[in-house]
């Protein structure tokens, strides 16, 4: 067989999100075939999501009933300019926000860091939270950053995670007192100027609400996509949709919903209570024709974990930790359809 004949086993295999092969979709950059092996370059774009780690198995299931076996790689070629790359190591971008305070937007994005690292990705996890920095605490995290004879940044490291916060800069009782230019050009260096090497993703805890911070995320960083989370009553979303109306205007990718605090089952007598009321999230998401991610339910294990520096979605066997799971793995998933729909669409 040569590169034409697998290029056609190829169109087999079908992407289950754009809905056509991925030769058709131009997600097949390269194919090198060396006796039994064929060499794979695929455009994929979200490491251990389990919607392209199934377009892999499919591959070596199409191949192997010709006799041969499939040596993968992903990578998906970039359209920026090598010089114009603010953190060209990094593949995926993701910004975790809310509209307000509350609705635990911090707990989401910690454990949805946590998630991808106990999934296997390289993973970083800056707290942009200027102002009410708090993800060291929810991880435990006491080592401090190191600066290099360079000038740069070295992030400590926790579960696997690659760590930044304005905690490490200041002390526990100092309050945060700038202005907008002074946030944006420290978020600037913060971003810059640590060493975050080579990342599957990077997730930002945002601060809630639609200010200067945000703002200058969006012009500063090629957000892949953002997370928005919400709690199930009409006051969370409405300013959840300020939110989801704040990307929009800057053309940034919206991943899907979150509902935290979903529900909360009783540990006496087992029955389960919509404190928050029930089912908003979902609706919000149908109504703006976004992926639902995930409902979280209100477990005092989270804030536990978020207390005691163990984020939940790291137990076993646990009905929470697999809805942090769940919700991880949606996220991924919706990572993996905007790249792919990028390379498909050039």
């Amino acid at each position: 067989m040569d590169e034409a004949d697998v290029r056609d086993r190829l169109r087999a295999v079908e992407d289950p999100d754009l809905g056509d092969d991925i030769v058709s979709l131009g997600l097949v950059n390269a194919v090198e075939v060396d006796g039994d092996t064929a060499r794979i370059s695929l455009a994929l774009g979200a490491p251990y999501s389990p919607t392209e780690t199934d377009i892999g198995r499919r591959i070596r299931e199409v191949l192997a009933e010709d006799g041969l076996e499939a040596d993968l790689t992903a990578n998906v070629p970039s359209d920026r300019d090598p010089d114009e790359e603010v953190l060209p190591g990094v593949k995926n971008i993701i910004a975790v926000a809310s509209g307000k305070g509350g609705v635990g937007k911090s707990t989401v994005a910690v454990n949805l860091a946590a998630g991808l690292s106990k999934l296997g990705a390289r993973v970083g996890l800056f707290d942009a939270d200027i102002y009410g920095p708090n993800v060291p605490r929810m991880v435990a995290a006491e080592e401090a950053p190191q600066a290099t004879q360079d000038q740069t940044i070295v992030p400590p490291e926790k579960y696997g995670m690659k760590l930044m916060s304005m905690a490490f800069l200041v002390g526990d009782d100092d309050p945060v007192i700038w202005r907008g230019p002074m946030v944006h050009q420290l978020l600037t260096q913060l971003v810059e100027d640590v060493e975050w090497g080579s990342l599957d993703y990077l997730v930002l805890d945002l601060p809630p609400g639609t200010g200067d911070t945000q703002l200058s995320i969006l012009q500063t960083l090629p957000l892949t996509g953002a997370v928005i989370v919400t709690t199930p009553q009409n006051v969370a979303l409405d300013d959840a949709n300020k939110g989801l109306r704040m990307f929009g205007k800057h053309d940034t990718n919206v991943l899907g919903i979150v509902e935290n605090m979903s529900t909360f089952r009783c540990p006496d007598c087992g029955n389960r209570h919509d404190i928050f009321g029930s089912g908003g999230g979902r609706e919000f998401a149908a109504s703006n024709d976004l992926p639902f991610l995930g409902a979280l339910p209100l477990d005092p294990a989270v804030r536990e974990g978020g207390d005691g520096g163990k984020p939940i979605v790291l137990e076993d066997n646990d009905e929470t930790a697999d809805a942090f799971r769940v919700m991880t793995e949606n996220i991924a998933d919706m990572v993996g359809v905007v790249q792919r729909r990028t390379v498909s669409e050039r």
